[in-house]
């Protein structure tokens, strides 16, 4: 459907000119609280869970870990397109305010859980789905709001501050949970509460819609078909790295692969119904427009490349290398958010740069960049002993930060300028889905990895190790039969396992050797070796897809603006012209004639929506 207004791209704001500034220090607000809380709960986890009196590395208990560390991301995947769509139809700024009212009252609600076991667990991991809720609509349409707040040639910069607050959130996610957890676990999430209220206010009395409305229907069947098969597939990529009867994994579970095949299915299903509905939730045919594709599937591959490995960095970090360097097990992860901490730099000081210079020069060459010594990076950690010198460790890290900040900023504005007005709220929840689901599907590969290559040698080594401590060959066989799965997930919480595994031997051996079995060097050195070749798996895999990530990114083409029809002054005299898309006999053409808009502002090289 066309869109009711297609007057000028950006009216003036009723805010004045400063308006802008308005929307990006809100909206930056939005995503910093929404990023914090997607990271604050991987410190907090150990204390969360010894509030409700639930031990996590039970196999049994596993599944609770998991979907309070991905529950939040599994629900903004699905929901970030049509909440997306909803802005487009009933204003991007309304859906906002309600995102920061839906995240504030879950908030409160997670901080007042009253039950211990099982019962409190589920109560979290359920508050934590409608926290997602209102973070789905702030990822939605924040991204919308500045790029109908901000000239073409500022939208660069507004959106690398925006994703700059988003990276500097995850960081500071994980040291306010290591330093508030310890405290009392229900400050974790209390924390959010009066920056929501505060954004919800200031959202409510300042943010106003300067964007296009589209007045259109819901479409059901495919918010449904796609919800649906989301779904399935997320859960069980989720459920594939949780153990399987005497499976290492859950790979060959026939839930896991139910969920899988199936929701593959569903979804080509939903593909088939947004190419028959009338006005469809998932406008497929964006991807005729070659900035947009190219961009979405260059932060597709790169949220591939990434995701995962920050919890493989993380597990580095606390399970092997900080308790061998003298910190408490209980202490690392707090300590692990701390060295993370060169790479958060890295990105402040790239993504701001990079947004303001892609205004200038496009994104392409920024964002490939930025993926190239992304990849670059990854590639030198291989090299890097799993007992390293900090330094270097650092400086690969401040690498990788500049590189993804090279790319995120310049990639999200080349998307973002490539929309027309009336579908930035639908494209920007289509860019989120493509980022949160590439999340959740590169945790489960780099997890797979990290297993397989600890399933492979560490039960043969603890084995061996702990009865060489005098350990009773029985018990040291139960201990080395722990899936492989809770002893990375011992590693990311800060736990020694031999304390558990161990505890009912441990008063009958020798102070010393118990002590040593216990201490911050034995756990650590069993699993070097085994952690090591995962790794080192993970790692080209990660390489391989920003590679990947970087050739997507150059096929974007030169420098791209939409342009409403009859909009001369966006048009550069010098380098642009005004090119016919499609024709009024060609129906493919009448169909991206309705969706784009007639005419294209062309700038640079290979440009015209492909």
């Amino acid at each position: 459907m066309a869109p009711a207004d297609t007057g000028a791209e950006n009216p003036p704001a009723r805010g004045g000119v400063h308006y802008k500034w308005i929307a990006l220090s809100n909206t930056t607000l939005g995503i910093l609280m929404a990023t914090i809380n997607t990271s604050i709960l991987l410190i907090a986890l150990p204390d969360i869970f010894k509030g409700l009196r639930v031990n996590p590395l039970v196999p049994s208990n596993v599944s609770y870990l998991l979907w309070l560390i991905l529950g939040f991301m599994v629900v903004t995947a699905v929901l970030v397109v049509s909440f997306g769509r909803l802005g487009d139809m009933f204003g991007r700024v309304r859906m906002y305010n309600l995102g920061f009212v839906v995240f504030t009252v879950f908030s409160i609600l997670l901080s007042v859980d009253w039950l211990y076991g099982s019962a409190g667990a589920l109560w979290l991991i359920v508050m934590r789905i409608g926290q997602g809720v209102g973070g789905a609509f702030l990822f939605a349409n924040s991204s919308a709001i500045l790029t109908d707040a901000f000239p073409p040639d500022e939208r660069g910069l507004a959106l690398g501050i925006n994703n700059v607050a988003g990276i500097a959130g995850s960081f500071l996610g994980l040291i306010l949970g290591g330093l508030l957890g310890p405290v009392d676990w229900r400050l974790v999430f209390v924390v959010s509460v009066p920056f929501g209220l505060f954004g919800t206010v200031w959202s409510y009395l300042k943010l106003h819609d300067t964007g296009v409305r589209t007045p259109s229907h819901i479409d059901w069947w495919g918010n449904l078909t796609f919800a649906v098969g989301l779904i399935a597939v997320l859960v069980g990529i989720t459920y594939g790295i949780v153990p399987y009867g005497g499976s290492t994994m859950g790979w060959t579970n026939p839930f896991v692969l139910s969920m899988l095949i199936g929701g593959v299915v569903v979804l080509g299903i939903f593909g088939y119904v947004e190419t028959k509905v009338r006005e469809p939730m998932f406008r497929l045919p964006l991807f005729r427009i070659r900035a947009f594709a190219g961009g979405n599937f260059a932060s597709l591959l790169a949220g591939l490349g990434r995701g995962g490995m920050m919890f493989m960095l993380i597990i580095w970090l606390q399970g092997i290398w900080l308790p061998r360097h003298g910190y408490a097990f209980a202490n690392t992860p707090l300590w692990a958010g701390i060295y993370m901490l060169p790479m958060t730099i890295g990105f402040l000081l790239a993504g701001p740069a990079s947004g303001y210079l892609s205004d200038r020069f496009g994104a392409r060459p920024f964002a490939t960049g930025g993926m190239l010594v992304a990849a670059l990076s990854l590639g030198l950690l291989t090299l890097v002993p799993v007992e390293f010198s900090y330094i270097w460790f650092a400086l690969l890290l401040l690498l990788n930060g500049l590189g993804m900040g090279l790319f995120a900023s310049p990639n999200r504005a080349g998307i973002m300028n490539s929309l027309p007005p009336h579908q930035r709220g639908a494209g920007a929840g289509m860019v989120a889905t493509f980022q949160n689901s590439a999340m959740v599907l590169s945790i489960g590969v780099f997890f797979t990895l990290i297993i397989t290559g600890l399933s492979s040698t560490l039960p043969r080594v603890m084995l061996a190790g702990l009865v060489a401590h005098g350990v009773p060959h029985a018990t040291a066989l139960r201990a080395s039969e722990l899936p492989p799965t809770s002893t990375v997930f011992a590693a990311l919480l800060g736990y020694d396992p031999m304390k558990t595994l161990l505890a009912t031997t441990l008063p009958h051996l020798p102070h010393a050797t118990a002590s040593y079995l216990t201490g911050r060097s034995f756990f650590p050195t069993l699993i070097t070796k085994p952690f090591g070749s995962g790794l080192r798996e993970a790692l080209f895999f990660g390489m391989g897809m920003l590679l990947l990530a970087a050739g997507a990114s150059w096929l974007r083409g030169g420098k791209y603006h939409y342009q409403e029809p009859g909009d001369e002054q966006a048009q550069d005299a010098s380098a642009s012209e005004v090119d016919k898309v499609g024709s009024a006999t060609d129906s493919t053409g009448e169909a991206e004639e309705a969706l784009t808009g007639a005419r294209v502002h062309r700038t640079g090289i290979d440009t015209v929506p492909g």
